[in-house]
């Protein structure tokens, strides 16, 4: 499922003394099956946007294309648009409310009018995809699992909806090392196997590196910088203006260049670092 966003502003409290605007002339396209970063300082307006995919919000001005509906449509139902582009927002488990699991993830299918059997497989599917044991957890309070599992049993609500875009607002958020693994692992599976469109905030720059295809940068409300991982993070000077960084790894590399080791300078992720180490290495025992 692609998107298409054309000239999107949007203004809170137009035509008061409080108005401000959030966002200011976005363009973009997101093609389907793409994973998407989408990051900025606290502020930038990424809340504000995605909040526009799926109907939550609408423009202030410009279109918003979700495959071939036009979300300013007025005879649109904005229900047709949340079935397919699923949101999850910051710290989801917050907003858990039934006494099981199973009634949780089942809400959201339940509403949807389905047969029994459907939201059944749907549950079982949706907790099996965030790595959780359906017999193992059905039954038990979510208020009564770690985090990290009411995070997952939050995005299984969501899967179980079976979107076709997935939109996760910093979904790592407060969790420790481990949780936070567990959690990106899932996501990068969702998108392997069901090759649904993603697009993840987050304001680590190494989860961004290591697993999207396509970066937008923003900045006061506008897009400064769109494009792949290795072409973003190899615009240093412009990402510390805006007050973001580059990953670690990356930092690592560049000072290894500093101090003359011919090492490539766009690699983003501990993986690529080994395997360009591991080869001079070699060139140098070959030497």
């Amino acid at each position: 499922m692609s998107i298409i966003v054309e000239n999107l502003t949007h203004v809170y409290n137009a035509k008061s003394p409080f108005e401000t605007v959030a966002l200011s002339d976005i363009n973009f396209t997101i093609e389907t099956g793409e994973f998407v970063g989408l990051i900025g300082h606290t502020g930038s307006g990424k809340s504000t946007l995605i909040q526009h995919l799926n109907g939550l919000l609408k423009p202030t001005t410009g279109k918003i294309y979700v495959n071939d509906f036009n979300i300013n449509d007025k005879n649109l139902k904005l229900t047709e648009i949340r079935k397919k582009v699923g949101l999850v927002f910051q710290y989801p488990e917050y907003q858990l409310f039934e006494e099981t699991v199973y009634k949780e993830v089942a809400f959201g299918p339940t509403n949807l009018g389905l047969s029994d059997w459907e939201i059944n497989n749907r549950v079982k599917e949706a907790l099996n995809l965030v790595g959780l044991k359906f017999g193992d957890i059905k039954d038990r309070s979510p208020f009564e699992l770690s985090g990290g599992q009411r995070r997952r049993i939050a995005i299984a609500g969501v899967i179980a909806m079976k979107p076709e875009v997935l939109i996760l607002d910093e979904p790592t958020a407060g969790l420790d090392p481990r949780g936070r693994d567990e959690i990106l692992n899932q996501i990068k599976a969702l998108h392997s196997k069901y090759k649904l469109t993603v697009i993840l905030v987050s304001h680590s720059m190494e989860d961004i590196a290591k697993l999207v295809d396509k970066i937008i940068v923003m900045d006061k409300g506008k897009i400064a910088l769109i494009g792949t991982p290795r072409e973003i993070f190899s615009q240093v000077e412009i990402l510390e203006q805006i007050g973001l960084g580059i990953p670690q790894i990356t930092q690592l590399v560049r000072k290894l260049r500093d101090k003359g080791i011919n090492i490539r300078e766009d690699i983003l992720t501990v993986e690529e670092a080994k395997k360009e180490i591991l080869d001079l290495v070699r060139e140098k025992k070959n030497a």
